[in-house]
């Protein structure tokens, strides 16, 4: 694929429900952006070039989170914000999430106030609970975020690799309602991923049914779905609709109302990401990938342990 040196602005869709959340349906991932679980900086320059770029192109949702990097993500993510002419903070939806060791109630509150402060911005559009944490009660999370929420710090929260009865637990001790639950979900991790189980069969219908938003994460696999030669079924259909291997992977969970926020580290990823868009995947030949990757549907991929 030809790589242009700039990337024509696109009008995003956005996925709208009844709670008031208006997200676009792709974001931009950035989790290894700056480091993975500490600080670096060796590739700054082109992490934040990137950032730029997708902005510019109108890829204003940004996802990202207080682990990545030990915050150092959010420090880019904030620098980009800053740094692209022409958009206003109220242009940009930007999620972020708090890690969780901090899910006690205070915690909570002052994760939020440092996620801000790396941010250089007043508010959040979306804050997740990044992973359930059993030794901390949920009502005491719960209230946190509700406080988020009512100070104005944050418009909307959500939880992430929850459960349908975590989910239903969290729900239950916040008058706010819970918007988002973002999920590791792929071709091929459909019922088994490295921390959820049963998405496809449970989770997701149980999201759809209630005006939950699910967001896919590692929707690529980190990107063992977006070579060629890799899975003969995806290169079959790839060459049907013309497009690359990721661009059908990505349109394939689009196409199931799944939002998705591939990591975008170059011009040549937001190029390729954007080409998921515009289009759909018939039914056909969705079932005809689904069935091409049902070994995998309940065994998580071997290639993905430990990455």
């Amino acid at each position: 694929m030809a790589v242009m040196n700039t990337i024509e602005q696109r009008k995003i869709e956005h996925f709208r429900l009844a709670s008031g959340l208006e997200i676009p349906i792709i974001g931009i991932g950035t989790w290894k952006v700056g480091g993975r679980l500490e600080p670096d900086t060796s590739h700054d320059k082109e992490f934040l070039a990137a950032l730029k770029a997708g902005i510019t192109a109108g890829l204003t949702h940004i996802d990202t989170a207080e682990l990545y990097g030990n915050g150092h993500a959010e420090e880019l993510v904030g620098q980009a914000m800053r740094s692209v002419k022409g958009i206003r903070r109220a242009d940009l939806f930007i999620t972020s999430k708090v890690m969780s060791q901090h899910l006690k109630h205070d915690a909570v509150i002052a994760a939020c106030k440092q996620t801000l402060e790396r941010l250089q911005t007043d508010y959040l559009d979306l804050y997740l609970v990044h992973h359930p944490n059993p030794s901390i009660a949920i009502t005491e999370t719960m209230r946190a975020m509700e406080y988020l929420v009512e100070s104005n710090l944050v418009r909307f929260i959500g939880v992430s690799n929850f459960s349908v009865s975590q989910l239903q637990e969290a729900q239950k001790y916040c008058k706010h309602k819970i918007v988002a639950n973002q999920i590791e979900y792929s071709l091929v991790a459909r019922d088994a991923g490295m921390f959820t189980k049963n998405m496809e069969s449970e989770i997701i219908p149980y999201c759809q049914e209630h005006g939950i938003l699910v967001i896919s994460w590692r929707t690529l696999a980190y990107g063992l779905l977006a070579k060629s030669g890799q899975f003969p079924v995806l290169d079959e259909i790839a060459k049907k609709y013309n497009k690359t291997p990721a661009q059908i992977a990505l349109n394939w969970c689009l196409s199931k109302n799944i939002a998705v926020i591939p990591k975008m580290s170059s011009l040549a990823h937001i190029q390729e990401d954007l080409g998921a868009l515009g289009w759909k995947i018939s039914e056909e030949d969705s079932n005809t990938l689904e069935l091409g990757f049902i070994k995998y549907k309940n065994k998580y991929p071997k290639e993905l342990v430990g990455v």
